[in-house]
C-alpha cells in the first residue's frame, strides 16, 4: 500500500460561503473524507500549509510548499497538493524548478466548485490525483478534469468550466478512464535518485503585455525597480520599432543589467524572433528567447534563475535550457 501526503493550501476546493463570498474554510481532514473509504491502494496523511485563496499566492508560498515536499520526501511514495485554480499553473511550474531529480509524483489539483457542493468536480479530481500520486513516475503534475498535465505546461484557459486546464505546446501526460490511467506519452521508470531542493528565488520580475500605444517611458520605471522583465510581444514576439519604438528602452534595460525575456501573447506554438524584422531587431545577444514556454512557466523560471545569478549570460543560459519539459523547440 502506498503512503500519500496531502498538503492543503486552500483554494476553491476547500471554500465555504461567508459574509463576503467564497473563501477557504475546510480542513484537510474534511477533504480526505471525500476519498473512497475502502481503498487498498493508498493511505493518506495530511498537513495544512496555508489556507488562502490562490489569488493571494506569493513566491514565498511556493518555497513553503517545496520545503514541505522535501522535508517529507523520504516518508511518502507520493504527494497531493490541493490548490486554488487561479494561480495553480504558476505554482506547478515553480515546484518543477525548485524540486530537482524527483523520482516520485508531486500532484497538484483543485476544483472549480467547492467540494461540499452537490455538483462539484472536486471529488473526481481528488480521487484522480491520489491515484496518480501512487504511480511510479517522477515529476510535478497538474491533475484536473480527468487529465494529467506536465507541471510546466498547464495553463488555465476557462474561468468556470470543469475542463479549465489545457496542456499547452506539449501532449497530455495521461488520461483517467474509471480506475485506469492511460498514458499519452511514453513514460519510463524513474531511477531512484537523491532529490535536490533549490528554492533560490528573486521575485523582482515584471510581466508586461504590449498593446498598440504602449509608452516607452514605462521602461524607465521598470529599470529602477525590477531585475527581470518579461515582454509579451505581438505574434511571434514582435516589438514596435517605429512610432512609439520600444527597442531603445529594451536595450537600455539590458545595458542596466536587467534580464529581458521576449515572448508572445499567443497561447500556442511559441515565439520566434528570427523570422520578422520586428523580431530580429530586438533579438540582441543578451535578449532571452522564451521559445515555446508559456508565461506561467517563464515567470517562476526567471525568478529562479535570478535567484542564482545576475550575470545576464548565465541567466540566458538557464532560461533557454529545457527543464522539466518546459521547452520543446
Amino acid at each position: 500500500m502506498k503512503k500519500i501526503l496531502l498538503l492543503a493550501t486552500g483554494g476553491t476546493i476547500a471554500s465555504v460561503h461567508g459574509e463576503d463570498g467564497l473563501a477557504p474554510g475546510m480542513t484537510a481532514d474534511d477533504l480526505i473524507s471525500y476519498l473512497p473509504e475502502q481503498n487498498h491502494m493508498y493511505q493518506v496523511d495530511n498537513k495544512v500549509l496555508m489556507d488562502i485563496d490562490s489569488t493571494n499566492m506569493q513566491p514565498e508560498c511556493w518555497v513553503t510548499i517545496a520545503e514541505a515536499v522535501y522535508s517529507h520526501y523520504n516518508d511518502y511514495d507520493g504527494f497531493v497538493i490541493t490548490h486554488g485554480t487561479d494561480t495553480m499553473s504558476y505554482t506547478s511550474a515553480a515546484l518543477s524548478y525548485m524540486l530537482q531529480d524527483l523520482s516520485k509524483p508531486v500532484v497538484i489539483t483543485g476544483s472549480q466548485v467547492p467540494i461540499h457542493n452537490a455538483h462539484t468536480d472536486a471529488i473526481d479530481n481528488m480521487r484522480n490525483a491520489a491515484q496518480f500520486a501512487c504511480e511510479d513516475i517522477g515529476g510535478v503534475f497538474v491533475v484536473f478534469d480527468g487529465k494529467a498535465i506536465n507541471g510546466t505546461r498547464a495553463v488555465k484557459v476557462k474561468t468556470r468550466s470543469y475542463d479549465a486546464f489545457e496542456s499547452i505546446n506539449h501532449p497530455y501526460v495521461a488520461y483517467f478512464e474509471g480506475d485506469e490511467i492511460k498514458y499519452d506519452v511514453p513514460v519510463l521508470p524513474v531511477p531512484k535518485q537523491e532529490i535536490k531542493l533549490d528554492t533560490s528565488l528573486c521575485p523582482d520580475v515584471f510581466l508586461l503585455k504590449l498593446h498598440p500605444g504602449t509608452k516607452p517611458e514605462l521602461f524607465d520605471y521598470l529599470k529602477q525597480h525590477y531585475k527581470g522583465v518579461i515582454v509579451e510581444g505581438f505574434g511571434l514576439g514582435g516589438v514596435p520599432t517605429e512610432g512609439r519604438s520600444l527597442l531603445p528602452k529594451i536595450i537600455e534595460l539590458v545595458e542596466a543589467g536587467v534580464a529581458v525575456v521576449i515572448t508572445t501573447q499567443c497561447l500556442k506554438e511559441g515565439g520566434d524572433l528570427t523570422l520578422y524584422e520586428v523580431g530580429r531587431k530586438v533579438a540582441k545577444e543578451q535578449i532571452i528567447s522564451s521559445k515555446d514556454m508559456n508565461k506561467e512557466a517563464i515567470v517562476p523560471k526567471l525568478m529562479w534563475a535570478l535567484g542564482k545569478t545576475h550575470d545576464l549570460n548565465e541567466v540566458k543560459e538557464i532560461m533557454e535550457t529545457p527543464i522539466a519539459n518546459d521547452i520543446t523547440h
